[in-house]
């Protein structure tokens, strides 16, 4: 993958399936070259070869890609590993880019579905490792070239979670609140050398992940304003506002996509 004046790289962690997955396919049909990670090769491989395959035109039409130069590549990536083969990762994916990335997005997280009584220390000590310490390594490890340059973009996803109290997912939703807290830090680190930095808060989504509770999204979310979960396409939209120069005098943002759930939230 190489990059070129009017090409844009960026990563999107967790991008295999769900969010990751659709964010993916939307900046890539809007030109940005995307390094997709996830631990399942499979499923990353399945991604690349169908953005690689096709992309969207102006028209919203889609043509196959017959350029030798792919609109994205996939990386194997364990966000639970150690600092140091974060920071090895973190060297691969600016050799992927061509020694330049522009972006990236945070977007892998675990959600045990579990209370506090009942989640183990495995399970505790992954969450933690994943939600929190990957993002910050990363941004540790990538964020100073941007700086360096003067230009670049980085988007947390967040969760509605973050913002109120729940008896089952304790856990993840206070990492949530840890990350939207460390993107409003990292935005007043970066952001007078020109690295924007911005969280994406999803509501109710339906996910691949989430299909078997389909029944309980539905009632979770009719009350809301929209009366519907989201897509991750909606959420992935987002995204990509905020990685543009749309978004340029936006700075340290929780942009909530999010159907009302946290506006119209009563005890």
């Amino acid at each position: 993958m190489t990059t070129t004046e009017q090409t844009r790289t960026v990563l999107v962690t967790g991008s295999t399936s769900g969010i990751g997955a659709a964010t993916a396919r939307t900046l890539a049909a809007q030109g940005w070259r995307v390094i997709v990670t996830g631990r399942d090769t499979t499923r990353g491989d399945a991604i690349v070869t169908e953005i690689n395959g096709f992309s969207r035109t102006g028209d919203g039409s889609d043509h196959r890609d017959t350029s030798n130069d792919p609109r994205a590549v996939f990386i194997p990536s364990d966000l639970s590993a150690e600092p140091d083969v974060l920071r090895d990762f973190a060297a691969a994916v600016t050799e992927a880019a061509g020694g330049r990335l522009d972006a990236m997005v945070h977007n892998a997280a675990l959600c045990p579905p579990v209370d506090t009584v009942s989640l183990t220390d495995a399970d505790l000590e992954a969450t933690l490792a994943v939600n929190i310490r990957a993002p910050h390594v990363l941004t540790a490890a990538l964020a100073p070239a941007m700086a360096e340059r003067g230009h670049g973009a980085i988007v947390v996803i967040g969760s509605w979670m973050a913002h109120i109290g729940h008896p089952i997912v304790g856990l993840y939703s206070a990492t949530k609140a840890a990350e939207i807290q460390l993107a409003r830090s990292w935005a007043a680190e970066f952001g007078p050398r020109g690295v924007r930095v911005n969280t994406v808060s999803p509501g109710a989504t339906r996910t691949p992940i989430n299909a078997s509770d389909g029944d309980v999204i539905a009632a979770m979310t009719a009350p809301t304003p929209a009366g519907r979960p989201g897509t991750p396409e909606e959420v992935a939209d987002a995204v990509a506002w905020l990685l543009s120069k749309r978004s340029g005098y936006v700075h340290g943002a929780e942009i909530a996509v999010d159907g009302g759930i946290t506006a119209a939230q009563t005890a």
